[in-house]
């Protein structure tokens, strides 16, 4: 006997809820047509990404020869890796960037012993979040200037968000 009560219930409990969802659909279907004075246009959607293979400069422009051998880098990591690679670098500068700042600040020896070394660190897919602060954009914040030992190095927590450079 309570089984016949229990499926009866069910019965109108599923009556129920179709009337439900038939009322639902109806309603949606009244309130939302496709009027004549509004009708569906094409969207004009762009698939086209940014590259920033556009906004870079390949010259081989250079005050001396080091500059010059530090261009040629830096368009060989820029041409073979970056541009393949897409935008994909997780800190903020980029690790050309990165390699064309730390040049600048120190020389190409010690400039291109700090871009191996981040670009070692860039691999490192696990720990990145214990040991860099975020950018503002999502990116792991790393300048060239916290690495150079002539200045005092600061320190910058990594739950930090930094907001500019």
């Amino acid at each position: 006997m309570k089984s016949n009560s229990l499926v009866s219930s069910m019965n109108c409990t599923m009556k129920y809820f179709s009337k439900v969802i038939l009322i639902n659909i109806c309603s949606y279907i009244y309130l939302f047509p496709q009027t004549d004075y509004e009708k569906w246009t094409k969207a004009e959607i762009s698939y086209e990404m940014n590259s920033p293979a556009k906004e870079r400069e390949y010259s081989f422009n250079g005050n001396n020869a080091g500059e010059v051998v530090m261009k040629t880098f830096i368009n060989a990591y820029w041409f073979f890796i970056s541009d393949v690679d897409g935008d994909n670098c997780p800190f903020k500068p980029s690790c050309s960037s990165f390699f064309k700042e730390s040049v600048k600040l120190t020389n190409v020896f010690q400039g291109t012993l700090m871009f191996a070394d981040r670009f070692t660190r860039d691999m490192n897919f696990f720990e990145r979040q214990k040991h860099y602060p975020r950018h503002v954009n999502g990116k792991f914040y790393d300048p060239p200037e916290l690495y150079i030992l002539d200045k005092d190095i600061s320190f910058i927590p990594p739950s930090a968000v930094v907001k500019d450079e």
